[in-house]
């Protein structure tokens, strides 16, 4: 067969859009033309998968070959549709079976031997490749935090040859089965460590009974960011939904696979942060303090010593009581 589709997944902000990467091989020169709108990242990415198909013993089709990455108008970045491209450059030669291909999504960065490497942003992902009732392929490093989308059939790999041995039939891997490491929760800095303090500890417990907004005034030292870092653990604990959307902003935001369940965050950026520091967005749109702060507090500490049109931004989460982000 010489047309192949893989599906995988974007990043934008805090989303992951559906992205199908189709792979079409045509008689002419040998050469790999790579369209859809795709980065720098992107466009590496044919080098390190000629060398990850031919490191682990395949053939590289001496032929034209096609690639877009669909759709045409999304920008794709990062490294994360290596493992799509190679799966749909080894199903259009007839390497592995195409139709194998049709109810799973992958994602992965590929090394030059073949190895499969972690990507940013599973999570988001995860929990799209559920509702769409598919099978996610991921690297081994990231199958614990896919595993929290509950009901998702996680596959996670190490090598490409070991996700082609699955997929022709001769070694079929089992799916994921989560360790549990994820569900330990991690202990809140606890109140009762503040001595003294009666009147803000009262003023501590009202805010978190009521979702208030808190305003703390003293001269230094007097204890106001030791006091707010306890504000978190006087809070509820996060259910499964909102853990999800938590982990999931973080996933984003975090170069790292998650290593724990996921507690209310507690934020304090500096006095010099910027708007967009506060807001997020970009040219790639990225989560900002508001957004990484989302079910949880969002601290200022010399809250004079921050620009005034930065304060001006924080206006409409505070009237709404909702997260505020530029990056869906």
């Amino acid at each position: 067969m010489s047309l192949a589709i893989v599906h995988s997944r974007a990043q934008v902000g805090v989303e992951a859009p559906a992205v199908t990467v189709e792979a079409h091989l045509a008689n002419g020169l040998p050469s790999l033309t790579l369209v859809g709108l795709p980065e720098t990242a992107v466009k590496e990415s044919k080098d390190r998968v000629r060398s990850a198909i031919l490191n682990a013993a395949f053939e590289f089709p001496s032929k034209r070959i096609t690639l877009n990455l669909a759709p045409a108008d999304l920008p794709k970045d990062g490294g994360r549709f290596d493992l799509a491209i190679a799966l749909g450059i080894l199903a259009a030669s007839g390497q592995v079976p195409a139709q194998s291909l049709d109810e799973c999504e992958c994602l992965g960065e590929l090394a030059l031997s073949g190895a499969v490497r972690p990507v940013q942003g599973v999570l988001p992902a995860a929990l799209a490749a559920r509702a769409a009732g598919r099978t996610l392929l991921v690297p081994q490093a990231n199958a614990e935090e896919a595993s929290l989308a509950s009901g998702l059939k996680v596959i996670a790999v190490e090598h490409l040859l070991q996700i082609a041995a699955h997929l022709n039939g001769s070694a079929p891997l089992e799916p994921y089965a989560a360790q549990g490491l994820l569900r330990q929760s991690l202990p809140y800095p606890d109140l009762a460590e503040v001595q003294g303090q009666l009147a803000a500890k009262r003023a501590l417990l009202v805010a978190a009974a009521g979702s208030h907004n808190l305003l703390l005034s003293g001269p230094p030292g007097t204890g106001k960011t030791l006091l707010a870092s306890r504000l978190p653990g006087l809070l509820p604990p996060l259910d499964e939904s909102e853990a999800l959307q938590v982990a999931a902003i973080h996933s984003v935001a975090s170069h790292l696979p998650l290593q724990h369940w996921p507690q209310r965050p507690f934020r304090t950026p500096h006095h010099s942060a910027s708007g967009p520091a506060l807001v997020g967005g970009g040219s790639r749109p990225q989560p900002g303090e508001i957004t990484l702060a989302h079910m949880g507090i969002l601290f200022l500490d010399e809250l004079p010593e921050f620009d005034r049109k930065v304060l001006e931004v924080l206006r409409e989460p505070l009237e709404t009581g909702r997260w505020y982000s530029h990056t869906s």
